[in-house]
């Protein structure tokens, strides 16, 4: 065991922030802190760094509080001290050098890690000859994570690393945080970074502390599943109380049955309570959110535009790119290649420099950028909204605020009280409000907390119009969008699946290379062969798409369908529940002959050709069980291989395809 806080409570200004938790960090465990702003992760960050101590306790005798010996605990800090400012980062850096010797092999070696890891946050080399001041706060606080690294301490403690790093230095520290050898605990809003990096999650919630094994996402599903089951149990308890009160009110004036009624009084005021679950703060749309107006098939068509400021400055290459009704692109790229000259260039506010783009017909824009935040109102929330779309009934209103977390006393808030993520969620909130069919949007989830991410998320998902939209949140383009337009220093490129197989494909690109070139011309020859197959018109339509977009609509159609079949009928059968007594009766289903029924659940799911064993009839319910478990295994094993099948196809054809583009030039012709 590192470090353990044993029944810990701390109280700030009276306020019992943390209450008589529990925390442990076993070996080098990456764990990440989550729980809604304000919930005290910060002040238990602070704990762990030594800046704050445990309230005295009259029921412990033990300082509550237990570590290795030697210890060390590192924190990043985000403000620099004003003596610091002056000297270089050099200087800085050598401060955690274990040689003062400057010919050392140690030295060498220190030298060309913290020039890795200074490069890797997007520094050149030069750049450590500068003075502290002169870089801005969002560099200074890049440099102090660069010092924390450096330091090497056994426990990490990050608060927030992933604020002012662009996306390549994210998934660079990715890389540092799972390779280190330590301990790390981590408060983030970065979802997928949390994923990425997390092998334990706490929530801290009410001031207590909750431990759940896996990253983010299987900390999300834990969570769900455990509060259904608990709203299940809720509800039964609740049954039963109304069950034992209306005996206890029907028998207590009974002579005969006083004394049952009596007896099941005090069954009742034994009962140990189970509390009724409290509702998760992020909203799902189960409802498609449709445009007013549909608006015509092609919505964008850019022919060798170029853009940017002055016709002297260096522009992107020429962008050609067609974009269809219902698509949602997400668009990143490093600060500065030119997505939001991008985004005003669609909209008109910044004329093109050279070549052509243009809107279909009846094309209605609703636009968000990182200003659309800046209201200032005297103004309630639930006035202002109402303003904006007088024809909204009260319960309309309240209803639509509802779902994007404004509850309750929220809607009474004044517009100007409200902070910048909650005021961007109102925007977003009056934009799809009012149907457009075009979203252009510029980082939307900014400033958000994870809640009001997932909501708009399931937004975004349920609104069936088109989107261009450009975030640095990579959980959030990975959930909303379904292809990629990327901007670089060389230009633009365009990818046609997700951030999930983008992510995937640079890791094979990385490891692997290059398919060979025989067997790209091979599968090239194939593939257009095969197109040739199609029934005509479907032929003509695809011929019509860029040549990604024909693949993507025509190639994995069919694979993606049984992909989304074998994922339900997995989930189906997963949610079939397990015996949970071991009498051979109770927990087996009997047909006519004797022999366990099959259920809905126990059919072989698509992709997955083998199912449960075949049981002897009258099967006691151990080995009913042990085969449901050994099938689940199975199962679960057959969709992981159906699913990394699918994936790598599609990475394979898009490495030949961008290799070998000039292969498909004949698509119009055939």
């Amino acid at each position: 065991m590192r470090y353990q806080i044993k029944n810990g409570t701390v109280s700030l200004q009276g306020e019992t922030v943390l209450d008589h938790i529990d925390f442990e960090i076993r070996g080098s465990e990456k764990i990440a802190l989550v729980g809604k702003n304000g919930a005290g992760k910060t002040t238990l960050l602070k704990l762990i760094a030594g800046e704050l101590s445990l309230d005295r306790d009259d029921k412990r005798f033990d300082p509550g509080i237990f570590s290795a010996r030697n210890t060390t605990v590192g924190m990043l800090r985000q403000t620099t001290q004003p003596e610091e400012k002056d000297r270089t980062v050099e200087e800085l850096l050598l401060e955690f050098c274990p040689s003062d010797d400057p010919y050392s092999k140690e030295r060498y070696d220190f030298e060309k890690e913290y020039d890795r890891i200074f490069t890797g946050f997007g520094f050149d080399k030069e750049e450590k000859k500068k003075r502290l001041g002169d870089f801005s706060g969002g560099e200074q606080t890049k440099i102090a994570m660069i010092r924390l690294l450096l330091a090497r301490p056994d426990v990490l403690l990050l608060d927030e690393p992933t604020n002012h790093l662009d996306m390549q230095a994210v998934q660079w520290l990715e890389e540092y945080i799972r390779d280190y050898d330590r301990a790390a605990v981590i408060v983030s809003h970065d979802r997928f970074f949390l994923d990425s990096v997390a092998d334990v999650v706490y929530e801290l919630a009410g001031g207590r502390l909750t431990r759940y094994a896996g990253n983010y996402s299987e900390y999300r599903r834990q969570r769900e599943k455990q509060r259904q089951n608990q709203m299940k149990s809720y509800l039964a308890q609740q049954q039963e109380i109304e069950r034992l009160t209306a005996l206890i009110e029907k028998f207590k004036h009974k002579p005969k049955k006083a004394a049952m009624a009596r007896s099941k009084k005090k069954v009742l005021e034994r009962m140990e309570k189970i509390e009724r679950p409290s509702e998760d703060r992020s909203h799902i749309f189960t409802e498609a959110i449709t445009p007013r107006v549909p608006g015509s098939k092609w919505v964008l068509d850019a022919d060798k535009l170029r853009i940017g400021y002055h016709t002297d400055e260096h522009c992107l290459q020429e962008i050609s790119l067609r974009v269809r009704r219902g698509q949602k692109i997400g668009i990143i790229g490093a600060n500065g290649t030119g997505k939001t000259t991008f985004l005003k260039t669609i909209l008109g506010q910044i004329p093109a420099l050279s070549g052509t783009i243009q809107l279909g017909n009846h094309v209605e824009i609703g636009y968000f950028d990182q200003h659309s935040a800046e209201l200032h109102s005297e103004k309630r929330v639930f006035d202002h909204f109402h303003d904006r779309h007088p024809a909204l009934t009260i319960k309309e209103v309240k209803t639509i605020l509802g779902n994007y977390l404004f509850r309750g006393a929220d809607t009474g808030e004044k517009v100007d009280d409200l902070s910048g993520g909650e005021k961007s969620r109102l925007v977003l909130a009056e934009i799809l409000e009012s149907r457009p069919n075009l979203l252009l949007l510029d980082e939307p989830t900014n400033h958000m907390d994870i809640p009001a991410k997932e909501t708009l998320e399931s937004a975004f998902q349920a609104y069936t119009g088109t989107m261009l939209f450009i975030s640095h949140d990579r959980y959030f383009i990975k959930e909303v969008a379904d292809a990629l337009l990327i901007f670089g220093a060389d230009g633009v490129t365009w990818y046609p699946f997700g951030y999930g197989h983008y992510v995937e494909h640079l890791r094979k690109k990385q490891e692997y290379g290059w398919a060979g070139a025989d067997a790209v011309a091979v599968e090239n020859t194939r593939l257009i062969d095969g197109l040739k197959e199609v029934p005509e018109k479907t032929r003509m339509q695809s011929a019509r798409f860029s040549t990604e977009q024909s693949y993507t609509d025509w190639q994995l159609t069919l694979a993606g369908e049984q992909l989304t079949k074998a994922a339900a009928a997995l989930e189906r059968f997963l949610e079939e529940p397990l015996p949970d007594s071991l009498d051979g009766e109770s927990d087996t289903q009997e047909g006519a002959s004797g022999a366990p029924k099959q259920t809905a659940a126990m059919e072989t799911p698509p992709g997955c050709e083998t199912a449960m064993e075949t049981l002897p009839q009258y099967a006691p319910a151990m080995e009913i069980l042990a085969a449901r478990m050994q099938a689940r295994r199975r199962w679960q094993e057959k969709y992981d291989r159906l699913q990394q099948t699918y994936t790598e196809a599609c990475l394979l054809w898009y490495e030949k395809w961008q290799e070998y583009e000039e292969a498909f030039a004949g698509y119009g012709d055939l």
